[in-house]
């Protein structure tokens, strides 16, 4: 008989079909007479009740049906006479495929913290906030590159190791082949990268946005969606040294409509996910955070409020409220500040742009004023900043003169400014931090809970 995955019971039509199922113990209960397990196998944050008549089964069967154990079950879908579950499996018979002693399986009890359960990053996944979790993480996953595709973008794979550093911050992990005991050196005594696999430094990725305008300004409209890295030593709810990013460049597009597109995808996947993983939204504001649904919804009905980064300020300014940063015209707004204009000021989404230049990357556009660039920042309830984006500067002349006041060397950039001497053409794009959006979604409040294995300083198992 074929298997049947536990969420394909629920469907109609199913009670009174004979049926299938394989999946892991979470509890097990009852008397000498009846035994009932509760079975999950991932597809579902519900678990199917399996019915065990002891007339057909021994204690001797049962007796390495524990939580965590895995097993087989055969036997009618009917319709349940108990509370808490709609149907239930008659079993005909069981097989147990993988132990889990009680003594020692970790996840044997319930209500274990988030921070135990990050110290069981490999066994985690099987709880059901984790499972809950992922399967959320994997439905935004599928509706970032549906909301592309169906708009006529095409997928870049953009290289994870580079010679450039796109956001000019220098915090960056290093490829080498080089032996680390014995560096070559030259006669200036720096390292001589002359003998490394590429022939000079190289690093992983911080962002595929250059070579993702390189794109482009060939195909019109595209999309990254991959891992990047950056290698700040931040141990914080909000930091990861590895995480995913997804990045439109898109040819022909000035920062209205850069700002149009980011506020349509963003409200795209959030409906995608209320549609498609209801079962485990609900859990997840019942367990962790009421407001999670109705705060979803709030950001599909909102029309996110669009304003300058100085009227921004003045508003900040003008709060009475005393920040734990003060804010002046030209400093980087933090959290604090993002949060109280979303949550307390507006009570809705915000669009931030045109901020001042110096507090942003060189290939963002100037705006005529010389002080400020055509950038734009999606400023979230609960996140703060979750989308970060430009119009980028189509001026050669422009473009490089913003590269030697930052003094970045031209010898990695001559390929760049290739776009700019080649056919230049308006163009934007933005960055989306995926583990932002998954954080939003589930309502979770630490980064390291929403990707299966999280990569911080001192932290790389698993």
């Amino acid at each position: 008989m074929k298997r049947t995955k536990i969420t394909d019971l629920f469907s109609p039509g199913m009670i009174g079909q004979e049926v299938s199922v394989m999946g892991w113990v979470r509890t097990r209960r009852g008397n000498k007479h009846v035994q009932f397990v509760a079975l999950n196998d991932g597809s579902t944050i519900r678990n199917i009740q399996i019915v065990l008549d002891m007339a057909r089964f021994t204690d001797e069967e049962l007796k390495a049906v524990t939580t965590g154990s895995s097993i087989h079950v055969t036997g009618r879908l009917v319709e349940s006479m108990g509370k808490g579950q709609s149907a239930e499996i008659q079993a005909d018979t069981l097989k147990v495929f993988g132990t889990a002693d009680p003594e020692s399986y970790p996840l044997q009890k319930k209500g274990h913290t988030l921070e135990f359960l990050r110290e069981k990053a490999h066994l985690r996944p099987r709880t059901n906030t984790f499972g809950a979790v992922l399967r959320i993480r994997s439905a935004l996953a599928f509706a970032i590159h549906k909301f592309f595709q169906e708009r006529g973008f095409f997928y870049l794979n953009t290289p994870l190791i580079t010679a450039s550093d796109c956001e000019g911050a220098g915090a960056m992990f290093q490829v080498t082949t080089l032996d680390l005991n014995d560096l070559p050196k030259g006669e200036d005594g720096r390292v001589d990268y002359s003998a490394d696999f590429f022939g000079k430094p190289t690093a992983l990725t911080v962002s595929g946005q250059l070579e993702g305008e390189l794109g482009a300004t060939a195909l019109g409209a595209i999309y990254t969606f991959g891992p990047t890295f950056r290698a700040e030593n931040s141990n914080t709810p909000r930091h990861l040294s590895e995480f995913w990013m997804i990045e439109p460049e898109m040819a022909f597009y000035d920062i209205t409509d850069n700002m149009d597109l980011a506020e349509a995808f963003i409200k795209y996947c959030i409906g995608y996910a209320l549609e498609h993983c209801a079962d485990d939204i609900e859990f997840l504001a019942k367990m962790y955070d009421e407001d999670l649904p109705a705060r979803l919804r709030g950001v599909l009905e909102s029309e996110f409020v669009r304003l300058t980064y100085t009227e921004g300020i003045d508003i900040l300014k003008a709060s009475g409220r005393k920040f734990e940063f003060p804010v002046e015209w030209g400093v980087d707004l933090q959290s604090e500040h993002e949060r109280f204009l979303v949550e307390e000021h507006f009570g809705k989404p915000v669009i931030l742009t045109d901020y001042p230049k110096d507090i942003k990357a060189f290939y963002m556009k100037l705006n005529d004023d010389g002080r400020t660039v055509r950038a734009m920042d999606v400023l979230f309830p609960k996140i703060g900043e979750i989308i970060g984006g430009s119009e980028r500067e189509e001026s050669y002349d422009k473009l490089l003169g913003r590269i030697e006041e930052m003094n970045i060397p031209m010898k990695d950039m001559w390929w760049y400014l290739d776009t700019r001497r080649f056919g230049t053409v308006p163009h934007s794009g933005f960055g989306l931090g995926f583990e932002r959006l998954v954080l939003f979604v589930t309502g979770m409040t630490n980064i390291r809970d929403v990707i299966p294995f999280p990569r911080t300083p001192g932290n790389a198992e698993f």
